[in-house]
């Protein structure tokens, strides 16, 4: 009886996942196919919905949200229409639009905790959606974006199927308990496996770049998934957000993508595709 309702209420996780899936995977290919302006508005809607996510979660301390909005779209404008230094000036002034804009809340309780809470939340999504541009404006760009999110999503999913099927060993009971060695292998291999698979269809990626990019990738997608569990376990948040419903908000979604696309980046420079 046991075993009978473990199966339904798997049959009964996968199907609200897929209809979640259908509508964000839809997006998120009409936004790389068009590149340029357009990609960036569309990731910035997420960026500041994921910001939004964090500072409710934080928000005890009231961090600053309009000055995390607006340094994440003075980033993204630097990072498609300037170069990487103009991201780094945006950054720096960042410190001191926090302070100001900090300033204007009516009580000045947790002031030194909320400008920490909205440069944490810069910092973390902030840079990711910045590392998305600069990808995606590669000669390669859509392809490798695409590639990313392709290695990314489907070695979450063979990490959740390895881990439900055979996962055995936790690897971090603290932090997520559902995480387990086998899933954590059947998410590397599935991930670096759908890279190498996408890259099939992409004359300019050789065979062993694919691999290699698709290991590393794939290894940093459950490294971006600890730390946003680890996150909300200090916050005592179940999900970010409410966005997808019942399986969570844009955080939720997004927080291996956070990782995975900077290491994409990197690793495609350093591979001479960027």
């Amino acid at each position: 009886m046991a075993v009978g309702r473990e199966r339904t209420r798997r049959r009964s996780d996968l199907a609200p996942r897929v209809l979640i899936a259908i509508p964000a995977i839809a997006y998120a290919i009409f936004i790389v196919v068009q590149g340029g302006a357009v990609f960036a508005v569309g990731i910035y809607v997420l960026g500041v919905i994921a910001l939004g996510e964090l500072y409710t979660l934080m928000g005890r301390v009231r961090p600053a949200a309009l000055a995390g909005f607006l340094t994440l779209a003075a980033m993204i404008a630097a990072a498609l229409y300037g170069e990487q230094r103009h991201v780094l000036m945006v950054l720096a002034a960042s410190i001191p639009v926090t302070f100001f804009l900090a300033l204007l809340r009516p009580r000045r309780e947790h002031i030194s905790w909320a400008m920490a809470a909205t440069l944490f939340g810069v910092l973390w999504i902030g840079l990711a959606m910045v590392y998305a541009v600069l990808l995606r404006e590669t000669p390669h760009g859509d392809g490798l974006v695409i590639d990313v999110l392709v290695a990314t999503f489907v070695g979450d999913t063979f990490a959740y199927f390895g881990g439900r099927f055979y996962g055995r060993t936790r690897i971090a009971p603290l932090i997520s308990p559902n995480k387990t060695l086998e899933g954590l292998i059947a998410g590397i291999a599935g991930g670096t496996l759908a890279f190498w698979f996408a890259g099939l269809y992409q004359d300019w990626l050789t065979g062993p770049h694919a691999l290699l990019m698709g290991v590393l990738v794939a290894i940093a997608a459950p490294v971006g998934d600890l730390f946003e569990s680890l996150i909300k376990r200090d916050l005592e948040a179940k999900d970010a957000g409410r966005f997808f419903g019942a399986h969570g908000g844009v955080l939720d979604r997004l927080d291996a993508i956070f990782f995975t696309i900077v290491v994409g980046y990197f690793a495609a420079l350093g591979l001479g595709y960027a």
